[in-house]
């Protein structure tokens, strides 16, 4: 979930623990297989450069993003998922973006619009939340792994568009730099928790109380759905209200 910085971190180390059960590799072999239906060979395919180079940075094998980059094509049977975005708002009026990968569309949408009921949340319709998030490359970088200084002159060098201190380094740039601007951070051998093309908000709502708790319930439902891939929000939530909840 992208939403509060500080949520974003817990979400990150979070997804360490995903990434030991599988769970960030069978989302990266889905965006794998759907990116590879535009042409197997990275090359030639900006989303599968992209979608590999994640996947190796957690070290999946090769052989794994062989297979999947054939079903994708066609070449081995398995590649049936529809891709769907969602559109709606949380507890609170909080805009939010969900995107999934399924082979069962039907039970999919289903499951999702249950979230959004059960949590105080509306499902809109196409289009009614997007235009409040902007497409950009995102690289999240450890807050001790780099200086200002150093990320400055590295995003300046890569025509990176902007530099945020959010409890993590957060680097952002056009989609079309991206690979230019992660390879620029990777060769000054800094390490990145996430390298994405990302829906970042562009204005934040802030949340208290019981729709914060909602928010937060609704976004790790979200998270652990099987078929969701990312979600996106713009709420925002006190750092000291964030760190009650928690405790």
């Amino acid at each position: 979930m992208s939403g509060h910085s500080k949520w974003a971190t817990i979400k990150h180390k979070k997804a360490a623990l995903d990434s030991k059960r599988g769970k960030v590799f069978t989302r990266l072999i889905k965006e794998i297989m759907i990116a590879a239906r535009s042409g197997g060979d990275p090359d030639g395919n900006a989303r599968l450069r992209t979608a590999i180079t994640a996947a190796k940075a957690v070290s999946m094998p090769a052989d794994n993003i062989k297979r999947a980059v054939m079903r994708g094509t066609g070449e081995l049977e398995g590649g049936q998922i529809d891709e769907i975005t969602f559109e709606g708002y949380g507890p609170g009026g909080a805009a939010i973006l969900v995107n999934v990968a399924t082979d069962n569309r039907n039970r999919t949408v289903s499951e999702i619009r249950h979230m959004f009921s059960k949590n105080g949340g509306n499902l809109g319709e196409v289009g009614s939340v997007a235009w409040m998030f902007e497409r950009k490359s995102q690289i999240v970088i450890e807050e001790d792994k780099a200086t200002e200084e150093q990320l400055m002159e590295i995003a300046l060098e890569a025509s990176a568009d902007d530099i945020r201190n959010e409890g993590n380094w957060i680097v952002l740039s056009d989609p079309a730099q991206h690979e230019a601007v992660l390879e620029a951070i990777t060769k000054a051998g800094i390490p990145n928790l996430e390298a994405s093309i990302a829906m970042v908000p562009k204005n934040l709502v802030k949340l208290e109380g019981k729709n914060a708790a909602a928010m937060l319930r609704m976004s790790d439902a979200m998270e652990e759905h099987e078929d969701v891939q990312s979600v996106y929000s713009n709420f925002d939530i006190d750092e000291s209200e964030l760190a009650s909840m928690q405790a």
